[in-house]
């Protein structure tokens, strides 16, 4: 009896080991009285890793004891994302990783030629400690190429320029002060290019710091609401009324969503949405790294309007130094609030372009794998920690103050050929000057090529475009006047998305664009079910062929329409379809 007592009362499975216990214990403090939150699981993760430039798995068997839960749940989360790097025994991982974008807008301007090189470069140079791989979009896509040393953004990348990097501290610059007196004013830019011409591009442009921003009117509405001189009946009137929608591509009346999401029990919390993994898409860092307060005024505005007490930002793994600035500015708001502030929880994704559909990142958020929700019930009612929650894209909750303070009209007065609003365009591709471009909803491609990127490249001619990143399908140059805004590009098999417009020449082929994408949707899948995981996988393969089997190729697309849980999969065919309706002559 007394063996058997002995033999039960040892631990089953692997142990942890005293030194790896002691680094982690130091990495994520001492475990509270009630335990280490189960959400902050990814945090954890990202300390291990940042510390160790891997995540070992000696340390995973820690954590997951510090933190009491499965280590199989630890290690398939670990291995769900990206930039987390699992290595077992005393493996070591590379001294410094290089990932070059090799999404569409990067893959034209030469990253495969970079791609290439580097390796020989690095090893002449006697970095064999270097590792050198390909990452999906990084949200730079008018700086392409765009590589990251580590941590650090590259733009218009060269190999010299990877090779100078090499050579500078691997994390984040620190936030300069000289950077935070800009006074960046976004609706004076309406109908203008928010993004420098590209000979003027900064990694880390000069910004609106805390000060600034209150010495020109910030904060100012959310105290006058706070202290109640304004009614939160008009704030939501004026939302409604400007006819603002959801700017991170499902295009939900934002006015509407606060209502629904109002008119729910307590206690409700906010998710806003900064994982812009869409290739072609960079408009919120572009806002981001300029002007972060206004973003946080209109989260605390419609945290009061809604009746939030606790706000989450999830911010995608790729902008290392606007976490920085977001970090520091946060704690300054903080330090000095102008009025009751809700609790600000900031946090990191870990390289999933899944994560940008708005159940994913609630999952990510609670510390799991980012996998879509089954729907209903929708997050409005049972959203992140079982309770309702507002789910908003950062630039939605951006132009908050403009339209309460100008007055929904300012807004609503924008717009061509019967649309109204304005939209944030992130153009890259063929054109002479891209970047983010404050435009009216509804222009067309070429009326946004000509007036507002200064035409297209020398010797380069409208062949073909994206109207809505990769997810939003492809239209040949005869289709240059269609009002670019929601609802208006259905009709031809295409959407607007998060209105990222990614230009062709003569010089490049729809069907390879087609390709690229899909080799995107097949990396990115996060393989929750089969129609996405296999379709993705088996529809790169089939595009590959000179000649298209066109009859496979359908047949794959409807299941993956059809079937798939959420819109990765249910998107995924519409660079295919777009091939075969406008560019058949590529595929015969």
């Amino acid at each position: 009896m007394r063996d058997r007592i002995r033999r039960k009362s040892k631990l089953k499975g692997r142990q942890p080991e005293e030194s790896a216990l002691a680094d982690v214990q130091a990495l994520i403090g001492p475990r509270p009285a009630d335990g280490h939150p189960r959400d902050l699981l990814i945090e954890h993760l990202h300390r291990i890793n940042d510390a160790h430039g891997c995540l070992h798995d000696r340390h995973l068997v820690a954590l997951a004891r510090e933190m009491n839960i499965p280590m199989a749940e630890v290690y398939e989360v670990a291995t769900f994302y990206h930039h987390f790097e699992v290595v077992r025994g005393d493996t070591q991982a590379p001294g410094l990783t290089v990932r070059v974008c090799d999404s569409l807008a990067c893959e034209l301007a030469g990253a495969a030629d970079l791609m290439a090189r580097l390796p020989a470069l690095l090893g002449a140079a006697g970095r064999d400690d270097v590792r050198v791989i390909a990452a999906p979009c990084i949200g730079r896509c008018e700086q392409a190429p765009a590589v990251a040393v580590h941590q650090r953004a590259v733009p218009l990348a060269t190999a010299d320029k990877v090779l100078q990097m090499l050579d500078a501290s691997t994390a984040p610059d620190p936030v300069d002060a000289d950077r935070a007196k800009a006074c960046f004013a976004p609706a004076d830019l309406a109908g203008k290019s928010i993004s420098p011409l590209p000979d003027a591009i900064e990694a880390r442009p000069a910004f609106t710091g805390y000060a600034s921003y209150r010495a020109n009117g910030g904060y100012a509405l959310a105290a006058t609401l706070a202290g109640g001189g304004k009614d939160a009946e008009a704030v939501i009137k004026a939302m409604e009324d400007s006819g603002l929608r959801g700017l991170g591509g499902a295009g939900f009346p934002a006015g509407r969503k606060w209502r629904i999401v109002r008119d729910q029990p307590a206690p409700k919390l906010m998710a806003v949405n900064i994982d812009e993994g869409e290739p072609g898409t960079f408009k919120d860092r572009t806002y981001l790294e300029r002007d972060p307060h206004r973003f946080l005024e209109g989260l605390i505005v419609a945290a009061q309007v809604v009746g939030i007490e606790r706000c989450y930002i999830y911010l995608r793994d790729e902008y290392h130094d606007c976490r920085a600035l977001l970090q520091a500015e946060i704690a300054k708001l903080q330090a000095d609030p102008p009025c009751a502030l809700p609790t600000i929880v900031l946090r990191r994704g870990a390289g999933a372009y899944i994560c940008g559909e708005e159940s994913a990142m609630i999952e990510s958020i609670e510390g799991k794998r980012g996998e879509p929700r089954m729907r209903p019930p929708y997050i409005a009612q049972v959203g992140l920690f079982g309770r309702p929650t507002l789910e908003h894209n950062f630039e939605t909750l951006y132009w908050v103050r403009d339209i309460v303070e100008r007055g929904p009209q300012w807004f609503s007065g924008f717009g061509r050929h019967g649309r109204r609003g304005l939209r944030s365009f992130s153009v890259s591709g063929r054109v002479r000057h891209p970047g983010v471009k404050l435009a009216p909803a509804g222009i067309t491609v070429q009326e946004l090529i000509d007036e507002y990127c200064g035409g297209m490249l020398e010797g380069h001619t409208l062949h073909a475009y994206l109207p809505g990143g990769a997810s939003g399908g492809i239209l040949p140059a005869r289709m240059n006047d269609i009002p670019l805004d929601f609802d208006t590009l259905q009709p031809h098999g295409c959407f607007i998305g998060s209105a990222a417009v990614m230009v062709l020449s003569q010089h490049d082929r729809a069907r390879d664009a087609a390709l690229n994408v899909m080799r995107f949707f097949e990396h990115e899948s996060c393989g929750q079910c089969t129609p996405c995981r296999v379709g993705t996988a088996k529809a790169a393969a089939l595009m590959q062929a000179a000649v298209w089997d066109n009859e496979t190729l359908e047949d794959l697309a409807q299941v993956m329409a059809d079937a798939s849980i959420c819109g990765l999969g249910q998107a995924a065919p519409n660079p295919i379809r777009s091939i075969r309706t406008y560019f058949p002559q590529e595929i015969a």
